[in-house]
């Protein structure tokens, strides 16, 4: 079992930044895959942001060039650093880490970008 635990959420205005976090309880360094999603009102979840181990990322087109997931497996944190925030990125955002092929889900942190 792993608890993931997502923090750094918060209210921004429109071209602004905030960093999210990721503390999961064990060790990443064994996890398949990492990743971001998020889940705004009335909308299906959506992945935006994927780290696999050998640190290849990959991102949704409407966060490219805007958004940076990273991780540091000394303090088996993720991260999603987020710049030039739009009001169409305001959702829950969620952490996502895949290990012995179960996948493992935070609870949650909100983000509202304010036009």
């Amino acid at each position: 079992q792993v608890q993931l635990v997502e923090s750094g959420g918060g209210l921004v205005q429109g071209g602004g930044s905030l960093r999210l976090s990721c503390a999961a309880s064990k060790s990443i360094g064994s996890a398949k895959g990492m990743g971001w999603y998020r889940e705004a009102p009335g909308k299906a979840r959506e992945l935006v942001a994927v780290i696999i181990p050998s640190g290849h990322t990959n991102y949704t087109d409407s966060v490219k060039g805007r958004f940076t997931i990273s991780r540091d497996d000394v303090k088996n944190t993720l991260y999603l650093q987020m710049n030039s925030l739009k009001p169409e990125d305001t959702a829950v955002y969620y952490c996502m880490m895949v290990n012995n092929d179960h996948a493992y889900w935070g609870q949650g942190t909100q983000v509202t970008v304010s036009s």
